[in-house]
């Protein structure tokens, strides 16, 4: 009986505690449906509107991009589509299948499209954009056979149109879908995948503010994902990008352009007084519309393989050497430093012996006889030069002066990539080389050959350093920003400051009178002395690059020669590189920009009125 008590008290005491178990599971359940739906109810609430909540992107159109009277956009946008898809709406077997269909319909590789959706992102039901600029006719073939295309939507999406822009394609540049590396960098920035972004040029460097802010459309639907008519659509309007003014005079862009012509070099045509570009050609060039096509990655690598190099902008990405241009520096130099009288004569006989080899002036076989500095810059003399850097000016003050007029270092214009050139020095050379700078350096340093290296948009700086009695403005192409509702102008770039030389003004009045003996009885007599409808003082310059029946062709120049009105004066800078055929072309090109700009003629009527229809190569050498 003992037991039996036993027995029934444990039992008794396992019944006790499995109620109590069972009235705590209880009193928990309760707790959290509590919880869940009166405490947190909102909460959840949300989080099952958000779940069943599709959102997609309203693409913001991107800002126009204006010359600058503010006329007719060069860069605007057209009407297109855009076709996505929503990976997980597709079974997972049928995702090949609806992929080959797409591909045949849009005309496109199905790798393509492959690329853009890869395994990871087939649970997504975020839509995913595969291709854009796609006509409506191609949108109405969608249409048709939308039930055998699950998944798949389309959109209207502003294609980036470019009118015309011929060689203003290195100052407008491109644009192209977002790479994953640039999402990286840029996500913070509310950059998302299939965003279009700047690339090169002008489209790049403002691209904040020209591609706008994206707006939304949320749809609410059910569990079998059909929309919820009730809730409807919830929209969010884009607020479009900024439109941008340059600084580029459209006649004067066209007018370098033609003068130039179908050889590889570059134009930078800038006003001295502020630092406005006014031209900025670089041939050969490229159309900035290839990008927008969804075949834009064969194009750019056909563009990449090209021997030419249509995508670099020799006016701000090429290098070269100055040539006997680099004399306007030494002239600076000497006359700062007295280190020799502008006034005494040095004797041309031709050709110089030094370190065991012959030094020939290319200019005149013969010699120049007996120069001062006015004649020999304006007759371009090399004996002149060289003797005057080695045995007066010396290597170290040579570098002082390259570099105050800025060689050697960027000048900050608005669009990426500049380069800064270089000005060699003793101890860069012992680096490089490991080898001692000697006189022999300083010689080809003071006729602007050797290792000195420069950019068009430099010369441009330097003959505007002159112009302006020592002061160089930074460089730029953004001349306003203006509203995309009603074209006010927000903000407008002032002129800035670069650099200020300390070198007395009255130097630079030396240099530019000298400068313009080149184009009244020195070098560029024929073809510059032919304009009539300004006063023009420049440098020619030739730099060589090994080659014996070619060499670069510089011309740099300022006009008017004289005025009252600073900002009225042009700059020109003109490389023709020596890949093309010899013909002297730089100072040709110059004189019709010049003629054409003052005298407010088109490219073929400077031609008429200076009498360069029936012009033929030049054969000879001139520098």
């Amino acid at each position: 009986m003992k037991i039996d008590s036993n027995n029934e008290k444990k039992q008794d005491h396992r019944v006790v505690i499995l109620q109590i178990i069972f009235i705590a599971l209880f009193v928990l359940y309760t707790g959290r449906l509590f919880a869940m739906q009166i405490i947190n109810g909102d909460h959840y609430r949300v989080r099952a509107d958000e779940i069943t909540k599709r959102t997609s992107v309203i693409p913001a159109a991107r800002g126009e991009i204006y010359t600058s009277d503010f006329t007719t956009p060069i860069v605007y946008n057209t009407d297109s589509f855009a076709v996505r898809i929503s990976p997980a709406e597709i079974k997972r077997s049928d995702i090949p299948i609806v992929l080959s269909r797409l591909a045949d319909l849009l005309q496109i590789p199905l790798e393509q499209i492959e690329r853009k959706l890869p395994p990871q992102y087939q649970n997504l039901y975020q839509p995913l954009e595969i291709a854009s600029n796609i006509p409506y006719k191609t949108i109405a073939l969608l249409a048709e056979r939308a039930d055998t295309l699950p998944g798949v939507s389309w959109q209207s999406k502003p294609v980036r149109n470019y009118s015309d822009t011929g060689s203003l394609s290195h100052v407008i540049g491109y644009v192209g879908d977002i790479t994953r590396d640039e999402l990286t960098t840029l996500y913070n920035k509310s950059y998302q995948q299939g965003n279009v972004i700047g690339k090169a040029g002008i489209e790049k460097q403002y691209d904040e503010m020209l591609r706008g802010k994206d707006g939304a459309e949320t749809q609410v639907v059910d569990v079998q994902g059909k929309l919820d008519m009730e809730r409807g659509v919830q929209r969010q309007s884009p607020e479009n990008g900024k439109n941008l003014v340059l600084t580029i005079d459209k006649d004067i862009q066209q007018l370098s352009e033609k003068a130039l012509g179908e050889r590889i070099g570059a134009v930078v045509v800038l006003r001295p007084a502020t630092g406005e570009i006014l031209a900025l050609v670089s041939y050969p060039w490229y159309n900035p519309g290839i990008f927008t096509g969804n075949d834009s990655g064969s194009e750019y690598q056909h563009l990449l393989n090209d021997t030419k190099k249509p995508l670099l902008n020799r006016a701000i990405q090429s290098h070269y050497p100055p040539g006997s241009t680099f004399k306007v520096v030494m002239t600076t130099g000497v006359l700062s430093e007295n280190a020799f009288s502008a006034d005494k004569r040095i004797e041309c006989p031709g050709e110089i012996s030094y370190g065991e080899r012959l030094w020939h002036c290319h200019i005149k076989k013969p010699g120049h006889g007996r120069l001062n500095l006015r004649g020999a810059l304006a007759q371009s003399c090399d004996i002149y030069f060289w003797v005057l850097g080695r045995d007066y000016l010396g290597v170290e003050n040579i570098i002082n002066y390259s570099r105050d007029y800025g060689f050697g270092e960027l000048t900050g214009i608005d669009v990426p990539g500049e380069i800064p050139g270089l000005i060699p020095t003793p101890q860069w050379k012992e680096r490089k080389s490991h080898e001692k700078w000697v006189a022999g350096d300083t010689m080809n340093m003071s006729i602007g050959q050797g290792y000195t290296l420069v950019t068009p948009l430099q010369m441009a700086n330097m003959i505007a350093m002159v112009a302006n009695d020592g002061i160089i403005y930074k460089p730029y192409l953004l001349k306003e920003v203006r509203s995309p509702l009603d074209g006010s102008v927000e903000k407008s770039t002032k002129r800035e400051v670069l650099h200020e030389s300390e070198v007395d003004t009255e130097v630079f009045e030396t240099v530019r009178s000298n400068m313009r003996a080149v184009i009244s009885e020195g070098t560029a007599q024929f073809p510059l002395n032919v304009v009539k409808s300004t006063v023009i003082a420049g440098k020619t310059g030739t730099s060589e690059v090994g080659l014996a029946d070619r060499w670069h062709s510089w011309f740099a120049a300022f006009a008017p020669y004289e005025t009252d009105n600073p900002d009225e004066r042009v700059v020109v800078s003109i490389i023709v590189e020596a890949a093309n055929p010899w013909e002297w072309w730089a100072p040709y090109a110059s004189a019709i920009i010049f003629q054409g700009i003052f005298a407010h003629q088109s490219y073929e009527e400077s031609v008429a009125a200076l009498h360069f229809q029936y012009l033929m190569p030049a054969q000879n050498r001139r520098d």
